[in-house]
């Protein structure tokens, strides 16, 4: 069944980190002032549930939909308010900032209790409409309303923001504007949609510990911690308040990306969540990942010191480059699973299987099997782990962008830290297309978990429209591409006060009738291992 809105067309990237960062606990806060009604459930059969693509949560805070009422049409040109003049001696001169405008209300209630259905593995949310407000950002400001939706939303076609903004669906302090308007301090952008939220996995969220200030939690894989981009209800914050009561608020400490599941830290009150958040920015909390990626991953402790660069914030697309900034991981294998039998044959493999392949054009053609990896960050950039795994040439098995062929060729960006290989634009370009003309087939290996990967559906444009607000919809989603083997295993703090451990993940445990561990040991062998071995330039030890 079609049934999902139009979103980001690219799978697996989010706003967040795969590394946790501490934010203050006000952070949370929405920038955007917002109330939603729900539709009933007719209109949820009628316009098609929304569902998910791998890259969402920071593709921006402004979608776009049908304003309730016209507005009206203002062509005179705004001229640009004059600044306050400063005198040689740094004050300000006595003219008047223009004041910003009232904000306007919503026509639209909140929802309790939260419209929740949870069926076939999937928590869904019926669409509803919803109303956006939001002031200018300073990166906005001398720039036209038609410049900035080209360049930092991807929500709908660049025709329809067009012909929103000459519509009147998108209006600037209560009027309509021309595409060209150009945008100043204090304007108020506001527009009413008819909203449909993507899924998230139905998995719970479970508690690791709870006093009086601090939750700890084991976040599900597949679901965002807060309201951003297309996700609303269809978050950690707003499911805790469901689970609890309405005038529950959460303050995150740390965050995760939208697939990453494991250790989060959740405070019941500010002051709790200032504690824990400043311990993090201090640098006083030791973090561990796990992720399973593809082959025999090396013995021993393994030190990557590859800086990374963003080479789309509108993506977030990242990959090692000598340009980007310093970061640093530690790995050590926790496990090695080959493979049960070589694709096509039913005979098992050797033992040396993956030496007698040169790997050293194609080396994904002797990464057979599996690992499972322990990961030290000593470093939060976006994306870390999964950029350092990929360029060691094991990228995390079902990862939809860092383990993607159609995205990054046959060689998967293996050590490629001057893209020589495969350009930025050519990556952007393959990546932009996932999720509208391609299905986004995340790993292009030969192993028993691809095989039925490749026989899952893969969600991508059914053709079909929303019959309340013309929304392209998506096929149904895989469960699968609401996961990634990338696990927030351990917190704890460096000088032993408190330590938090959550169970191993099911992918991370034995496969059936194989032995294996299944519990991690101390941290301490990694610690050592970045202790031993120079900071980067530019970050503190």
């Amino acid at each position: 069944m079609a049934s999902s809105a139009v979103r980001s067309s690219s799978p697996g990237a989010t706003t967040g980190s795969d590394l946790p960062h501490g934010t203050s606990p006000g952070s949370r806060t929405p920038q955007l002032q917002s109330q939603a009604a729900a539709t009933t459930p007719s209109a949820l059969n009628s316009a098609g549930g929304s569902k998910p693509q791998d890259l969402d949560e920071h593709l921006g805070q402004l979608d776009l939909g049908e304003l309730i009422g016209p507005a009206p049409i203002d062509n005179t040109p705004k001229p640009k308010p004059k600044r306050a003049h400063r005198t040689a001696h740094g004050k300000k001169s006595g003219k008047k900032a223009r004041p910003s405008p009232p904000v306007i209300s919503p026509p639209c209630g909140d929802i309790w209790p939260r419209p929740y259905d949870i069926a076939g593995g999937l928590r869904t949310v019926a669409p509803y409409h919803f109303t956006y407000q939001t002031y200018c950002k300073q990166r906005w400001q001398g720039r036209s309303l038609i410049e900035i939706y080209e360049a930092e939303f991807r929500d709908r076609p660049l025709d329809y923001y067009r012909n929103a903004i000459e519509t009147g669906k998108i209006t600037v302090n209560g009027h309509r504007v021309a595409p060209a308007y150009v945008m100043i301090d204090h304007d108020l952008v506001v527009h009413t949609i008819h909203r449909h939220e993507p899924p998230v996995t139905a998995d719970p969220i479970g508690i690791i510990h709870e006093d009086d200030e601090m939750i700890v939690i084991n976040k599900p894989s597949g679901v965002p911690v807060h309201p951003a981009g297309r996700y609303n209800y269809n978050c950690v914050l707003e499911i805790m308040k469901s689970e609890r009561h309405q005038d529950f608020i959460g303050y995150p400490c740390n965050r995760l990306d939208r697939l990453t599941s494991g250790i989060m830290f959740v405070g019941k009150t500010s002051v709790g969540a200032q504690k824990m958040s400043d311990q993090i920015l201090a640098r006083t909390v030791r973090k561990e990942y796990l992720a399973r990626v593809v082959g025999k991953f090396p013995d021993g402790e393994v030190v990557c010191d590859q800086p990374i660069l963003s080479i789309s914030p509108k993506l977030g697309l990242n990959r090692v480059r000598a340009s980007g900034k310093p970061a640093r991981t530690v790995f050590k294998r926790l496990a090695y699973y080959p493979p049960r039998q070589r694709p096509g044959s039913g005979e098992a493999p050797e033992e040396t299987a993956e030496n007698d392949v040169d790997d050293t054009a194609q080396p994904w053609l002797r990464k057979e099997g599996y690992s499972i990896v322990r990961c030290l960050p000593v470093t939060g950039r976006t994306h870390q782990l999964r950029v350092h795994l990929q360029h060691l040439g094991h990228p995390i098995q079902n990862d939809p962008i860092y383990a993607n062929q159609k995205v990054w060729g046959f060689d998967l960006g293996f050590n490629d830290a001057d893209a020589s290989k495969n350009s930025d634009d050519d990556i952007i370009t393959r990546l932009d297309r996932m999720g509208k003309e391609d299905v986004a087939d995340a790993v292009a290996y030969h192993d028993e978990m691809v095989d039925k990967f490749y026989k899952q559906k893969a969600e991508k444009l059914s053709g079909q429209l929303c019959k309340v607000c013309d929304t392209p919809l998506y096929t149904e989603p895989g469960l699968h591409e609401l996961s990634l083997y990338l696990h927030s295993l351990r917190y704890e703090d460096a000088d032993d006060a408190w330590s938090y451990v959550s169970p191993l993940p099911k992918w991370a445990l034995p496969p059936e009738g194989i032995e294996g561990p299944t519990q991690v040991g101390g941290i301490e062998s990694l610690v050592q291992a970045s202790d031993e071995t120079d900071m980067p330039e530019g970050v503190e030890s």
